[in-house]
Formats: structure tokens, sequence, C-alpha cells
């Protein structure tokens, strides 16, 4: 029995293998290789559909093309969503070198379209900011602005 309270959830535990002292034979080995293997791959594909993602969006961004914000948001939701679930899941992948090196092209990605994504945010907060004195000054008949005194009506 266990020091859980009943309803607690309890997490998985690696139990050490009673044979752990004994070598692995060569087919375990071969084994545990291709299952490693397997999970760099797939982790490396999260990574590159993500990085896809990420420069489509960047590329109309830079390029002037008409964007779909919503699409581009929750296509790179769900892929972030997908590559965090899989990073959880193999943090023991963390150290290899391939995984680390796209991480990194990934965060220079990243970084590059949230710079492009923050200029159009604020080019439209300009926009908006000149329409809204525009539709202001066309509304005001002047009298509570000082507008009609500086006029010379």
């Amino acid at each position: 029995m266990t020091g859980a309270a009943p309803g607690d959830a309890l997490l998985p535990v690696l139990l050490p293998n009673a044979g752990s002292d004994m070598p692995f034979d060569d087919a375990e080995a071969a084994r545990l290789e291709a299952t490693r293997a397997e999970e760099v791959s797939g982790l490396l594909s999260a990574i590159r559909r993500l990085e896809n993602i990420v420069e489509e969006e960047t590329a109309a961004l830079a390029t002037g093309q008409k964007v779909d914000f919503d699409d581009f948001s929750m296509r790179k939701s769900r892929s972030m969503l997908e590559f965090v679930r899989l990073m959880r899941a193999r943090m023991h992948l963390g150290g290899e070198t391939e995984i680390t090196e796209e991480i990194h092209r990934l965060r220079e990605k990243l970084e590059r379209n949230r710079s492009l994504l923050e200029m159009h945010y604020d080019a439209v907060r300009e926009v908006a900011a000149i329409i809204v004195r525009a539709i202001k000054d066309a509304e005001s008949d002047g009298t509570y602005t000082g507008r009609a005194a500086r006029d010379g009506k």
C-alpha cells in the first residue's frame, strides 16, 4: 500500500530491473538504440513541422502577402502543443546534439517571426489611431474643443 490518499493520481515509477546488474545482450541494445532513434526522429519531425509553419507565416509577412492570422495561430498552437508533449515525454533526448541544434534554429525563426508580427501590430495600431482621430474630428462640431475660436468662427 502507498501513502497516497484515495483518489490521488499516481505517476508511474520506473522500478529497477531485477537483472539490471547483468549487461544487455546485443538484441536488447539494438532494440533500445532503434527506439531511441525513432524517438529522436519523431521529435525532429515535430520541430521541423513547427519551423515550416513559422517560416511560411514569416515569408508572408515579409512579402506583404495576405495573412490569415487565425489559421497561422491555430496551426502554430497545435504544432507547439505537439512539440511540448513530445519533449516532456522524451526529456532524456534533450541532450541530443541534433535536437539542440534544431531547437536553436527554431528559436531564431520564432524571434524573426515575432519581430515581424510586432511590426505589423504597431502599424495596425497607428492606422487605428489615425482612424479614431478622423472619426472624432468628423463628429465634433468644435463646440468643446476650441476649434471654432481657432478657425475664426
